[in-house]
């Protein structure tokens, strides 16, 4: 796939003279889109492409999804950087691409009180905004007539875009956080396979498998799903383990420790007081 199309022409000479001081924060293209199949290309920057023009059915892919709709007049879509998404375009189109820094997302949210850190956006497709139409409106116009206003005006547009695209990211996460969770029945499998396996020297990489995740998936959705890294889950569940055999007394502690996963009774007794308060000699005297 070309990093750039014929139908993503370069930014127009107004727009290089306007970025001349440094790499524009926002800048617009108006471009062709072709009927039939088409990739977007490759950006380094946030892209949000607006449709213009009479409704359009399409389809396009996210990740191993197909899924089809009608691209109206005003609607945008964002591609985070550097990510790419596969359209088959009923018939011919124009769009109107903004074109967003990483950084200038960065910056805006930690000035709304994010605390910092680096901002992912999520793809999205066929959504409204009425904000967002008119910053991209302006933006155009802005374009179209040589950027009359200046470099001030706009990266006030580019800050308010930021804005508004962060507050309704903020906005929509929380109902998409559950779309994102992990499925009930393959954390109980999880949570099984971890009780039945408390002895052995468990890896992240044989519990993602277990959950049928890769390893960088599984972590951030057992995290979610439960509340602790997989690690602090399964030492606490050890150490419960623990905690029962030492209360039923029918046991020595080294016993104990190998049963539970413990390298030595010292280690389960060390973890004990870390995650309870109380070592096992100690739990076993409260008990007579």
């Amino acid at each position: 796939m070309a990093d750039r199309p014929s139908c993503y022409p370069e930014p127009s000479l107004p727009a290089r003279e306007y970025a001349v001081a440094g790499p524009a924060r926002l800048d617009v293209l108006t471009v062709p889109v072709p009927q039939g199949l088409f990739d977007t290309p490759f950006d380094p920057r946030h892209v949000l492409c607006l449709h213009q023009g009479g409704p359009v059915p399409v389809s396009y892919r996210e990740g191993r999804h197909e899924r089809s709709g009608v691209r109206l007049q005003g609607q945008y879509c964002v591609s985070p950087a550097n990510a790419s998404t596969r359209w088959t375009m009923s018939a011919p189109a124009t769009s109107l691409l903004l074109r967003l820094t990483p950084e200038l997302i960065d910056e805006t949210a930690q000035a709304m009180g994010s605390g910092g850190g680096h901002i992912e956006l999520a793809p999205a497709a066929h959504l409204r905004d009425a904000q967002i139409e008119r910053i991209g409106w302006m933006m155009q116009a802005e374009d179209r007539d040589r950027y009359p206003s200046g470099r001030l005006f706009v990266d006030a547009l580019a800050d308010a875009l930021a804005a508004r695209l962060l507050a309704l990211h903020r906005f929509a996460a929380a109902p998409a956080a559950a779309a994102r969770a992990l499925p009930v029945w393959r954390l109980r499998r999880v949570i099984d396979y971890i009780e039945a396996h408390l002895d052995a020297d468990l890896s992240l990489a044989e519990l993602a498998a277990v959950a049928g995740f890769s390893v960088s998936h599984f972590k951030p959705l057992f995290k979610r799903a439960t509340g602790l890294p997989p690690h602090r889950f399964v030492l606490e569940r050890r150490v419960e383990r623990a905690r029962q055999r030492v209360l039923d007394g029918a046991a020595g502690l080294s016993q104990i420790a190998l049963e539970t996963g413990f390298a030595d009774a010292s280690h389960m007794a060390r973890c004990m007081r870390r995650v309870i308060g109380i070592g096992p000699m100690a739990l076993r005297q409260a008990r007579e």
